[in-house]
This record gives structure tokens, sequence and C-alpha cells, in this order.
């Protein structure tokens, strides 16, 4: 192993850079999980409490929790949390393992990202359009600001892909991808 090359700096550069780019989004998306228990402490404390409930705040706590979804997604992909049937795959080797994701990333991952992406727009648009917002009464306004963030959090995971991509090619070609040679 102290034979092994690196890869060459651009690539953990580029790996790094959206790798630290996810974990800000992530870390903002942690941040919606505690605004989402807050709204739901205050809506139960008002409905159950006070006998009164309001439409934004059930709204509210759908669009945060749908926010804590899109924006961890990238995260939680560089983190390898997502979920993985990991009975044959935790005992397969390094290279293996590599060429699996790699397979993976360009034929899942990518066409998936590319889809949800090219299919939003078109609904994105009008939502700007007619400036959607809630069709209950008391609900929220600016419903478009929300869809605006799913070809967003779908083109960070695209991203993350990319990183990923990148490592898992520089392990099928015993390269490490750190700068100063760890792992």
């Amino acid at each position: 192993m102290k034979n092994q090359k690196r890869c060459p700096a651009y690539l953990f550069k580029i790996t790094n850079s959206i790798d630290f780019l996810n974990t800000i989004v992530g870390k903002i998306a942690a941040w919606c999980s505690l605004l989402l228990v807050i709204s739901v402490t205050i809506d139960v404390i008002l409905r159950y409490g006070f006998n009164i409930s309001f439409v934004f705040l059930g709204e509210l706590h759908w669009h945060i929790y749908a926010l804590i979804f899109l924006l961890g997604a990238g995260f939680t992909l560089k983190d390898n949390g997502h979920v993985r049937v990991d009975v044959i795959y935790q005992r397969l080797s390094k290279k293996t393992k590599a060429v699996i994701n790699i397979v993976g990333i360009i034929f899942f991952l990518f066409p998936g990202c590319f889809l949800v992406i090219k299919t939003s727009i078109p609904f994105i648009k009008s939502s700007w359009i007619v400036n959607e917002g809630s069709p209950d009464p008391g609900g929220l306004p600016y419903r478009y600001i929300l869809k605006s963030v799913v070809p967003f959090s779908f083109f960070l995971l695209a991203l993350q892909g990319i990183s990923m991509l990148l490592k898992n090619l520089c392990i099928l070609f015993d390269k490490k991808i750190k700068p100063n040679g760890d792992e």
C-alpha cells in the first residue's frame, strides 16, 4: 500500500469542494429539523391547550419536512447514509465495491437526477408564473419557492455523485484521493 500513487490534486480539489458544499447544505437541513420540532410543538400547544388551529402551521410542517429531505440528500449520500442492502456488499473487496458504486452512479443516480430535474422544471416555471401559493384559506404563500428546491437538491445529489464517482475511480485504479496520501 505504501507504493500506492495519489490521484491528481485537482481531483481532490473537486471532490473536496463538492463534499464541503453538501456538508454546508446538510447542516442547513439539520437545523431545519429543529425548526420542525419547534413548529410542531407550537401547533400541538395551540391545538390541544387552547383549541386553536392554523392552516399555515400544518403546511409549514410539511414544507420544512420537505426541505430536510431534499437538502439532506446530497449530504446523506456523502456520508454513505442512504439505505442499501449490505448483506453482500459489506463483504466485498474495496475494488468490487468501487465497481458497483461506479455502475450505480452512472446508470441509476445520474439518470434519476437528470429525470427529476428535467421533469420538475416545467412545473416550477408554471408555479412561478401564477405566483402559486396554498389553495387553502390561511395557507402559506410562495409555494413556488419550495418547488424550486426540488431541482436544486437533485443537482446537489448529482454533484455528490460526481465526487463519489471520482473517489471510486481512484480506488479502482489503486490511487488515493487525499492529497497527503491518507485515507
